[in-house]
């Protein structure tokens, strides 16, 4: 069969499956075509004729996808602004909407001298590493209370060779109280399900990846975004900015939290690539 056989064929099964939340147009498709480049260790042409014994590779890897185990883990890479991030099983897996808090905070960033961020919650490090990456001089920290994830986001930063400071912490705690009062910019991606909604998660995040990254256990899920949002004012500078990446249904209740907070120039904004994630921004 050739290679545009087998997409055709792994997409109508990949469409048929009820453990993916099929919330992207096209999305079963490109991910047909990542896992079969993925199996045959390099990119194809759908002309291309493939072997029989890759076939069957594949057939095994659709199969995998459509139980719900996401594409990273199969492939054991999560792409974020053209970093490949190492994904492994037990941490949060990278969202390509994360890039939008990404690209809010390294344009906020740019225009310092000698910038300071925090990337709070950080998971294995997407965010803080593409600040890194993409802001000359940034000073980079990332907080993350699951020691996995901040294991595995300090590995991401050896293999990438980025210099950023992954610590293992409760909200700020465990930051150097030397940045108290000289961040620029802190980014939250917050665990946001509320306690009673895990059970409606689709298969392939409430199966696959730690209910931590999922949910902080409050009956709301905004537990997380008080606590940051109330620490945050302690360690901006004046003038530093709060982002917090939230779906939109939560928009309106975040932009409440951080007002509450004390925080100014609450605005919500949306990328128009992804309309199932919204950034929330505050000001000190």
């Amino acid at each position: 069969m050739d290679a545009e056989g087998l997409i055709d064929w792994a997409e109508r099964v990949l469409l048929d499956s009820e453990a993916i939340d099929h919330w992207q147009k096209e999305r079963e498709r490109i991910e047909a075509e990542e896992l079969l480049a993925h199996v045959l260790g390099q990119d194809f042409d759908l002309e291309d004729d493939v072997p029989l014994a890759v076939q069957a590779k594949f057939e095994k890897s659709i199969a995998r996808r459509a139980k719900g185990e996401p594409n990273q883990l199969i492939v054991g890479i999560a792409e974020f602004r053209g970093l490949d991030l190492i994904a492994k099983p037990g941490t949060f897996i990278p969202r390509d909407s994360s890039e939008f808090l990404a690209a809010e905070a390294i344009r906020r960033l740019k225009r310092k001298q000698l910038p300071v961020a925090v990337d709070m919650a950080c998971g294995t490090g997407p965010v803080a590493l593409a600040i890194a990456n993409e802001v000359k001089g940034a000073t980079v920290y990332g907080a993350d209370l699951d020691p996995g994830s901040v294991r595995t986001a300090r590995a991401n930063a050896r293999k990438l060779g980025l210099t950023v400071t992954f610590v293992r912490s409760d909200l700020f705690a465990g930051l150097p109280k030397r940045l108290r009062g000289s961040v620029d910019v802190v980014t939250l991606h917050p665990p946001y399900v509320a306690r009673k909604e895990m059970e409606d998660l689709p298969d392939e995040i409430r199966l696959y990846e730690p209910v931590i990254v999922l949910t902080d256990g409050s009956d709301d899920g905004l537990g997380l975004v008080r606590g940051s949002a109330e620490q945050a004012k302690d360690w901006l500078k004046p003038g530093g900015v709060l982002l917090v990446e939230v779906s939109p249904d939560r928009a309106r209740s975040v932009m409440s939290v951080l007002r509450k907070a004390g925080l100014t120039d609450v605005v919500s904004r949306k990328d128009k690539g992804f309309e199932v994630t919204r950034v929330i921004t505050g000001r000190v």
